[in-house]
């Protein structure tokens, strides 16, 4: 959604780098250049006026004057002041000391309300939660069958009569109390457009079940229809937060970097994508990192813990730094990446990826490719890939749809990647003896420990090397640019 404004922030921040000292004519032309990029993305103008102000402000003080590096100090404040503009804090959901909490959606019809619903049970249920799932949009046809499709999904009861919706939703609180289930997510009835019958019945439905929280659910692509409609609703409901969906679509942000500041409500929740488990708490701090093209390390890390079963991933990397990983191996990792969401999105939250990579299209068709070539070889080839010659390339390549030349390649990264893993392996056994040797001649290096959990070797007091993933990106490398890298990784230890 943001890669256009992300590539318009690097370009400006280049700018900047570039200059060293940097004068008030130069900040000037930044901020003018900041200005036009959020109106492009269709932030909001008021909005814009007041993060350029706030950037000014600052960037004229005396916090960049007396900085070290200028340029990187605006770069800091400006993304001190997109976190602020997107909320400041992650939202944080207390629970009634008397249960159920409850949590009463509202939305215009199309927002993606009922998925949205599934999607926070499902969220619930991995907070240690029992969720109840309530249809009250009786209304719109096979919306409660909706809703029961999506509780199946997510393993989460649904209640609803065939009443109306403010005694489904009143009925409901007594059905959770009964059941012990001590969180009721109130899924309302929208419109196409607002009007005083679809607010009434919130407003109804509200009264009777007195919600903790009211989230109201707009579609991310509307831009900034979708903060009109947040502040139509936060006039009649009081809204606690905004849900946005479809956060991964191709629209321009501005609801994101409008909606806190114009509507005075933060956005608590996000939908990633189509799947329910794409689906996440709104961290600003993260987003406004990814925006400035910094990633989104935390984000990454916490999917790769949901995902990565820790005694696999840690003998994996043993495996991998002692040259014994083998192509069996690493079609167990693809599956678990695959589980980790859209490959693309993956890449994008690494930190200090250069534009170019950043751009890159990456499918996950590329993964699938690479997953049929594996699968079409023996167990024996997959041990041992060098003894595939070209009568077997040609067999495996007819089983996976492809070309002996991708099978050629294939085979050529992995047998690089596991001598440049060997090769970082080794680094550690050397730095070990060398600073035994130190230490026995009274030497003062560092202690260094061998952990067998990371697979990765750590120097008291300088930088950790881990093991990395075999990503996309890699067929474009040959074997000088691997050895070049291992040279890096040398330097770094």
């Amino acid at each position: 959604m943001f890669q256009s404004l992300t590539d318009k922030f690097d370009g400006i921040f280049s700018k900047l780098r570039n200059k060293g000292v940097l004068s008030e004519a130069d900040i000037d032309e930044a901020l003018k250049e900041i200005r036009v990029a959020l109106l492009e993305a269709d932030v909001n103008i008021s909005v814009v006026r007041s993060l350029r102000d706030r950037i000014k402000e600052r960037a004229l003080g005396e916090e960049v004057h007396k900085a070290l590096n200028p340029a990187q100090q605006v770069v800091k404040i400006v993304n001190e002041e997109l976190t602020e503009s997107l909320g400041g804090e992650t939202i944080k959901i207390t629970y009634n000391s008397k249960p159920p909490t409850v949590v009463m959606m509202a939305g215009l019809q199309g927002s993606g309300k009922t998925t949205t619903s599934g999607k926070l049970a499902k969220w619930f249920k991995s907070q240690g939660r029992n969720p109840l799932l309530v249809g009250a949009d009786l209304q719109r046809p096979a919306a409660v069958e909706q809703l029961r499709t999506l509780g199946r999904q997510v393993d989460v009861p649904v209640f609803s009569e065939a009443t109306d919706p403010v005694q489904v939703a009143a009925a409901a609180i007594e059905e959770a109390k009964a059941t012990g289930r001590d969180v009721v997510i109130v899924d309302t009835a929208g419109r196409l457009a607002i009007d005083e019958e679809l607010m009434e019945q919130i407003r109804q439905i509200s009264n009777a079940v007195s919600p903790d929280y009211t989230f109201l659910v707009v579609d991310a692509m509307t831009g900034q229809d979708a903060v009109t409609v947040a502040e139509a609703f936060n006039e009649k409901l009081s809204l606690d937060g905004v849900i946005l969906t479809k956060l991964d679509g191709d629209a321009r942000g501005g609801a994101a970097l409008s909606v806190k500041e114009v509507v005075g409500k933060p956005i608590a929740f996000a939908g990633t994508g189509e799947k329910l488990d794409e689906f996440e708490l709104f961290h600003p701090d993260r987003m406004a990192s990814r925006i400035l093209g910094m990633g989104d390390v935390l984000t990454l890390i916490e999917k790769a813990e949901e995902t990565f079963d820790q005694d696999e991933a840690e003998e994996a990397a043993q495996a991998l730094m002692e040259g014994r990983f083998t192509l069996d191996d690493f079609l167990d990792q693809l599956q678990q990446l695959k589980k980790m969401g859209p490959l693309g999105g993956l890449v994008k939250m690494l930190p200090g990826l250069p534009k170019e990579m950043r751009d890159v299209e990456v499918e996950d068709g590329q993964l699938a490719q690479v997953e049929a070539m594996i699968r079409s070889m023996t167990l024996a080839e997959r041990a041992e890939p060098q003894v595939i010659d070209a009568s077997r390339r040609t067999r495996i390549a007819k089983g996976s749809g492809t070309n002996a030349n991708q099978v050629t390649m294939l085979i050529q990264q992995f047998s690089e990647m596991q001598k440049m893993m060997k090769r970082m392996g080794g680094l550690g056994t050397k730095k070990a003896k060398k600073n035994r040797k130190n230490k026995k001649k009274g030497g003062g290096g560092g202690r260094v420990t061998a952990k067998k959990s990371s697979g990765r070797v750590t120097e008291k007091g300088s930088k950790k090397v881990k093991a990395p993933l075999m990503l996309p990106g890699l067929d474009r490398m040959d074997g000088s640019d691997l050895d070049a890298l291992a040279e890096q990784l040398d330097e770094m230890t």
